[in-house]
């Protein structure tokens, strides 16, 4: 999945998940489960981490190649949030042909740069239950007061204005060259990420299916 922060690519990751019955890889859910667990991989990245620098590109990978070697990646698996650089790409391409596994398509969700400033500076999320909400898209019942379990409702730090410029930024200069990348390849499938879930949905649906007509 390839996109902007905001663009909607773990909505739709999760939901291809079900429709295809493959796992959905999060790498924010590998370094968390990482962490939690304390593995020897784990600890190799709170050590980058309590120093207030990024994780380098090896050890993200090395996290992704144990992730792709377990069981249930057998018929195919949907990655989310990797890669997230040119380097990165090249290591994937590494990974899978090592397992002997295609890569069947590179999704790159569109959205113009206004609609995601809007997305992500609109979020909020119950400090007690962690459920989301956004303030125009789906906002709660009572202003900042969760529906679920009465909580109030806060913006994260990641999603204040400053630092939803600084993510939009990053992204543009380490992971958008990735799409001429895959382009070239002949993988990449473009949609529009201003549609609606359901339509965004189809319209991926539609195109990987298209690609391998």
């Amino acid at each position: 999945m390839l996109g902007s922060p905001g663009a909607g690519k773990g909505t739709q990751a999760a939901i291809l998940s079900d429709y295809y019955h493959i796992p959905h890889i999060s790498t924010g859910d590998i370094f968390r489960q990482n962490l939690a667990d304390n593995t020897a991989l784990g600890q190799r990245a709170r050590d980058f981490m309590n120093q207030g620098v990024l994780v380098p590109d090896d050890v993200t990978e090395a996290m992704v190649a144990d992730r792709l070697s377990q069981p249930d990646t057998a018929n195919g698996f949907i990655l989310d949030g990797f890669p997230r650089n040119i380097a990165q790409g090249h290591a994937l391409a590494a990974m899978l042909a090592e397992r002997h596994v295609p890569l069947h398509g590179v999704i790159y969700i569109a959205v113009a740069h206004d609609l995601l400033v809007k997305r992500l500076v609109g979020r909020r999320v119950c400090a007690e239950c962690g459920a989301g909400y956004h303030v125009e898209f789906d906002p709660p019942k009572v202003v900042d007061v969760c529906d679920r379990c009465g909580g109030k409702l806060i913006q994260r730090a990641d999603d204040l204005p400053e630092t939803v410029e600084t993510r939009l930024k990053v992204y543009q200069e380490q992971t958008a060259p990735l799409i001429g990348f895959y382009r070239e390849q002949g993988v990449l499938v473009e949609v529009d990420g201003a549609q609606s879930v359901d339509a965004v949905t189809r319209s991926i649906v539609h195109k990987l299916e298209a690609l391998h007509d």
